[in-house]
């Protein structure tokens, strides 16, 4: 029986290694598995306008493409690891894709929303997961329980919790639960049904706020609703936006080019 994954041979994956400034090997092995995560994370925000513009998310490879490489917008994480997936499928890595529930920023038990994948290489199983919208993963990370990522402000890593995997953020003495997530493969109907939920419920984080992050070597920028935080160096400043310095903070921070007077609306900006 055909297994149901996702459609990978409509990618353009030339021009998609153009997106993601990519020139380096093109071989199914841990090194080119790094470099491509990294460039990736580097190159594509995480962002939820088109939520905020009433526009649906598709996440479809074709219509991914469309936006993330043809029309160079960002998006979220059944985006952004939709496309990644396309491609390491294409260059003859083992994927399995998994889904997780965010425990970033929550108390309570969220549902299952998030998109990552599972890669077998000789070296072992990684966790990759290019659209995570804050601290996360700029490398593939080795599934075992304690080994840890560093990366210029922070670090990340894994601990079981029964038959679940928690991924983990250290930045200091602090430590936060990022995700959990089991090894279960989950398909494209799967994230279809977690992608109409962040997309259009009315309690989701994306449909109520602003969210816009890219990564970067040495660290991250953020824009909550209208707060701008810079990651850099282990400091993290925080600048409060006008409203008139949004679109301009866009373009010129993410790379995000919207329509003079275009306006964006939810309830974390309109307060």
């Amino acid at each position: 029986m055909p297994e149901p994954t996702l459609a990978v041979a409509s990618l353009d994956l030339d021009a998609y290694l153009a997106r993601i400034g990519y020139r380096g090997e093109l071989a199914a092995t841990r090194e080119v598995l790094g470099a491509l995560h990294a460039a990736h994370v580097y190159s594509i925000p995480f962002e939820n306008l088109d939520v905020l513009l009433g526009r649906p998310i598709r996440i479809d490879l074709a219509s991914v493409q469309a936006k993330l490489v043809r029309a160079r917008r960002g998006g979220y994480c059944f985006e952004h690891n939709t496309l990644f997936v396309a491609a390491l499928r294409q260059l003859g890595f083992k994927v399995t894709t998994l889904i997780a529930r965010v425990r970033f920023q929550r108390t309570d038990t969220g549902p299952r929303s998030h998109m990552l994948s599972l890669i077998e290489l000789p070296e072992g199983p990684f966790i990759a997961d290019v659209g995570f919208g804050g601290p996360g993963l700029t490398q593939p990370l080795r599934l075992a329980e304690g080994d840890g990522h560093a990366r210029a402000h922070d670090v990340v890593g894994l601990r079981r919790e029964g038959s679940s995997w928690v991924l983990a953020s250290r930045a200091g003495e602090a430590s936060q639960d990022l995700y959990v997530f089991t090894l279960e493969e989950n398909f494209p109907i799967d994230y279809e049904v977690a992608n109409h939920y962040t997309s259009t419920h009315p309690d989701s984080l994306f449909v109520n706020n602003l969210i816009v992050a890219l990564a970067s070597p040495e660290g991250r920028v953020t824009l909550r609703n209208r707060e701008l935080g810079v990651l850099r160096g282990g400091s993290f400043d925080r600048v409060a936006l006008r409203d008139d310095a949004l679109i301009d903070v866009l373009k010129e921070r993410f790379g995000l080019e919207l329509p003079a007077g275009t306006r964006l609306s939810c309830a974390g900006l309109d307060r």
